[in-house]
């Protein structure tokens, strides 16, 4: 046996039931691993062949050759029909189907030929989300959106059967594997499925049988087009979280009846909204694999293969679940994203150099909130696979980085993986900078996980870190580096309200680190669009205090996005956090803050608190940049002592900044560490 095989037999035998094959109708899977779709985020499958599409490939590709079974990215949104000139509007708005596209044969051909090569399997998700604009009934899904839908007919109805038997017959012929259909997170059928959104008098509404008349048309549909060539599964809710939709007895009744059919090969059980809490992408507030336990009740009621995705995290959450027998295949989607090796590192025994995922669902986040372009927080690597590895400099150089924050210490790492020569300092007792005091807040701890990881990979590519170490100019400048990289962060910011600096008045960073302590009841002054403030107030509510959060803008945490901030919510509302908005503080006083409204500007004031905490973001600290730059070439600026923000703008940044030291494109050599695909 060489060294590689030993490699692959520890890691093997530490995951058996993980590393072992199954067979889900015709679809036989060399692991327990499938990745749910996700890639359309990263890029658009649809788009152009020589950027998008490619680059979508290229992922998915990187993730199949280290280990995936199944790979379930193709997204296949069903043709829509409404009257000329309607328009449908939001995130899931389906327009044009996929299936109906010119280029749809030929670029999944190009997908499933890919992915083939590499020994998985590959299949669609068909999917048409209620209310854009239809729905079996004149009623909503939940109180986060007020759009009322078209009420379908019969004729309608039989339409949409149609289209997905041509949908079916389509994906037979781009050489796909197997068909998910799409019966959650407010798919138009699960909308008829439901009790809360179907009241329906016609064969379509009523009894169990008549709400899933509708789910097994489209399933016989299919049925019809592939016959037994493909797999034909269901993705389904567990439980809906909307009084009035089914509980968990419910779905466990609906799987059952859709077994019976004998038309699917597998059911694919999940739980959350697509605004709610939980979400269906669930993030750092819950435990790893939180609800597999439902899914188990659910596999120990039908015979069917179970599949289930929900923040399976880790190699070891995935063994935990198939060990114990409540899922026949897990999916695992932003651990592929944070690690595109998890499988191979797993298999190589090398699990304590796993990227770590932490569950800020950053990678939705940007492109469906900010608009900005696919960005991981902690693998600035995933969506540039295209590029190729991860290159070594041809000019390797001696490189200072001044600052041990997330953005120093992701481009130590890159930088030391190009070849070069790194030193770091960081003027505090350890590096992280205010990550290491955000991971201190309840549910953050995964932050803090990130950071350990950092510190070992820095440790293994031999970066040199120096504690305890401000610098000046005159000290940067002494050292003689070939470039400096200046990433000092930011300090707190002060904003400039009357009676901002007395004694009542804390600071977020203070009172997360332990520094300082409030009293009993606390104000949480927030002009922070993201989790901060919300983090702050979930850490002392939890603690016994009595809070109120003051906002300036129209709601909370406006750049939180909706697969995230309805769990936060959640959580505050339940420890009895209040909530003021459209209200500046203008004045805090001995036991009053003034406030001003922000639209009207009438006034008004807050009492009884003891202590006011400040989460209003921080100031960049740039100054030593500014007097390096006059005294010196080849310096540059990063992370938040450019502008701060957040985890994955400082990864970003410092990946493009680690991209120019390598030098020109090409001049390397492929670079000396595993995760650069």
């Amino acid at each position: 046996m060489n060294h590689d095989q030993g490699l692959a037999a520890e890691g093997e035998a530490a995951f058996p039931h993980l590393f072992s094959p199954v067979r889900l109708g015709p679809m036989h899977l060399r692991n327990r691993v499938m990745m749910p779709p996700h890639n359309s985020a990263i890029g658009n499958l649809w788009g152009t062949d020589e950027d998008e599409a490619t680059r979508a490939i290229a992922y998915l590709e990187s993730r199949a050759k280290a280990g995936v079974a199944w790979v379930g990215g193709v997204t296949g949104r069903i043709q829509n029909q409404f009257i000329p000139g309607f328009e449908p509007s939001g995130i899931s708005a389906e327009t044009k189907g996929y299936f109906r596209l010119p280029y749809f044969v030929d670029r999944v051909q190009r997908v499933t030929g890919t992915l083939h090569a590499t020994g998985a399997v590959v299949t669609c998700q068909m999917t048409m989300i209620g209310g854009f604009p239809h729905a079996p009934s004149p009623r909503l899904s939940g109180p986060a959106g007020n759009s009322m839908p078209h009420v379908l007919t019969t004729r309608e109805i039989a339409w949409f059967v149609r289209e997905y038997g041509y949908s079916a017959e389509q994906a037979r012929r781009a050489g796909l594997d197997g068909i998910e259909l799409h019966v959650n997170h407010d798919d138009l059928l699960e909308w008829f499925l439901s009790p809360l959104t179907n009241h329906r008098a016609d064969a379509y509404g009523g009894s169990l049988e008549n709400r899933a008349r509708f789910v097994v048309e489209v399933l016989t549909a299919i049925r019809g087009a592939v016959g037994g060539s493909m797999a034909v599964g269901v993705r389904l809710n567990l439980k809906e979280e909307v009084p009035g939709g089914y509980d968990a007895a419910g779905g466990i009744e609906i799987a059952q009846y859709l077994e019976s059919t004998g038309l699917i090969d597998f059911i694919h059980a999940v739980v959350g909204t697509p605004w709610g809490n939980p979400s269906y992408i669930q993030p750092h507030f819950f435990d790893p694999g939180q609800w597999s336990g439902l899914a188990g009740d659910l596999k120990r009621a039908i015979g069917l293969p179970v599949v289930h995705t929900g923040l399976v995290d880790s190699p070891e959450t995935a063994e935990r679940i198939l060990s114990a027998g409540d899922a026949d295949v897990v999916g695992m989607a932003r651990a592929h994203i944070a690690d595109g090796e998890i499988l191979l590192k797993a298999r190589e025994g090398r699990t304590a150099e796993i990227r770590p995922c932490v569950g800020g669902n950053e990678c939705i986040n940007r492109r469906y909130v900010d608009g900005l372009p696919f960005g991981c927080a902690v693998n600035p690597h995933a969506s540039n696979e295209v590029e190729g590895p991860w290159l070594r400099s041809a000019s390797p150089r001696r490189l200072l980085v001044v600052g041990g924050g997330p953005a120093g210490l992701e481009l130590a790492a890159l930088a030391a993986e190009s070849g070069h020569r790194v030193d770091l300092w960081e003027a505090a007792e350890e590096v992280g900078g205010q990550l290491r005091i955000a991971a201190a807040a309840p549910r953050h701890e995964r932050f803090g996980r990130y950071l350990d990881w950092q510190r070992n990979r820095l440790a293994d590519l031999g970066v040199k870190i120096r504690l305890h170490q401000p610098a000046t100019a005159a000290d940067v400048l002494a050292e003689d580096a070939d470039a400096v990289a200046v990433a000092t962060g930011a300090s707190a910011r002060r904003p400039p309200i009357d009676g901002a600096h007395g004694e009542a008045v804390l600071e977020i960073r203070d009172v997360l680190s332990g520094a300082a302590i409030p009293g009993k009841r606390v104000v949480v002054v927030a002009q922070d669009d993201h989790m901060p403030p919300l983090a702050l107030a979930d850490h002392l509510s939890s603690r016994g205090h009595h809070v109120r959060v003051v906002y300036a803008t129209n709601g909370p945490a406006q750049l939180l996005g909706r697969y995230i901030v309805g769990v936060i919510l959640g959580r505050l509302s339940a420890q009895q956090v209040q909530f003021r908005f459209m209200e500046e503080v203008t004045a805090i006083g001995a036991g009053t803050i003034t406030t001003r409204n922000v639209y009207s500007g009438v006034q008004d004031r807050l009492e009884d608190f003891d202590s006011v905490v400040l989460a209003c973001g921080g100031v960049s600290e740039s100054s030593l940049f500014e007097e390096l730059r006059d005294r010196r070439d080849n310096v540059h600026l990063l992370g938040d002592a450019f502008a701060p923000r957040r985890l994955v703008f400082a990864t970003r940044q410092a990946y493009a900044l680690a991209k120019i030291l390598q030098g020109p494109a090409g001049a390397g050599t492929p670079g000396n560490h595993k995760d650069n695909q």
